[in-house]
């Protein structure tokens, strides 16, 4: 078992004590990528650029599209069995019918998007060209012990300085990271889950207005009340953007992230169910209460 990593931090030092040997280098690296895929059976895509300022759009092409044909490619000459690629359900874009299938209407939003879409084309293409098997992943938002991008829900509601932007009555679906690492290996074992697409998420949907309920019931606070109009906050994300991203500089709004209490994500995990059996275990709640225990023992809290 390998894994190709960038440099020596925390992950890299995990996976090493865990027994896997590391191979160091980038995707963009054609020698990386045949070091890596040498002499195992499937090989775990879950590489990608996301969203960061200043970067030109080539950055994300390069990563997030190019680097996955080269990577299926590199498997194909290895004898590799099956490549899984991760991709988002962020293709999909706002989902204007929820909750979405596999069959959604294909509607990436920006450059992140748009290159992960472009990399699952050409990951199929390269594996029907090449004989390989290929499985394309489009997770929902992924949370639990280890991440921090829900940090600051999560942070905002447990020491009561949260605001939702607009009504918060959008839909809200999250996959805890336990039930997508089953997923994922659903994905490289099944026999049916060959050359398919699936979404993997969790067993509940939910509102935002009910999430942030059930974040502030797991810290044992009130449950927020304050909402605010989005408007003004999506026009000043658009003035930080123009006036930080020519600079190189972090934006301290995105549109983006205005764009968290307005896009509905939902989905329809029927395909993963009924086809390769995939059954997400950790309930919302107890999820919640994980991640919070997770971060007040790290001092996120």
């Amino acid at each position: 078992m390998s894994a190709l990593v960038r440099d020596e931090g925390p992950a890299a030092a995990a996976l090493a004590q865990a027994g896997v040997a590391l191979v160091r280098g980038d995707v963009r690296d054609p020698a990386a990528l045949a070091a890596a895929t040498a002499d195992v059976d499937v090989v775990y895509h879950i590489a990608a650029m996301y969203r960061q300022a200043g970067l030109p759009d080539e950055t994300y092409r390069a990563v997030n599209a190019t680097a996955v044909r080269e990577i299926v490619e590199a498997a194909a000459r290895a004898g590799v069995t099956r490549v899984v690629h991760c991709s988002t359900v962020g293709v999909h874009g706002d989902i204007a019918h929820p909750p979405a299938n596999e069959d959604a209407p294909l509607d990436p939003g920006d450059i992140y998007q748009v290159t992960k879409l472009e990399g699952e084309n050409l990951a199929r293409e390269a594996g029907t060209r090449l004989g390989i098997e290929v499985t394309i992943v489009r997770p929902t938002g992924i949370y639990g012990p280890g991440d921090r991008r829900l940090l600051k829900l999560f942070r905002g509601v447990a020491r009561r300085r949260w605001v939702t932007l607009g009504p918060g009555d959008i839909y809200y679906h999250l996959t805890f990271i336990d039930d997508l690492v089953d997923g994922f290996h659903l994905c490289a074992t099944h026999p049916a889950a060959a050359n398919r697409t699936y979404i993997l998420a969790g067993g509940e949907v939910t509102t935002l207005n009910a999430l942030v309920a059930l974040v502030a019931e797991g810290a044992g606070v009130p449950a927020p009340t304050l909402h605010l109009p989005v408007w003004p906050f999506h026009a000043a994300g658009a003035a930080c953007e123009a006036i930080c991203a020519p600079l190189g500089l972090e934006p301290p709004i995105y549109r983006r992230r205005v764009d968290f209490f307005t896009k509905s994500r939902a989905f329809d995990i029927t395909r993963a169910r009924t086809e390769i059996g995939f059954a997400p275990r950790v309930g919302l709640r107890e999820g919640i209460l994980r991640t919070l225990n997770w971060y007040r023992e790290h001092g996120w809290l």
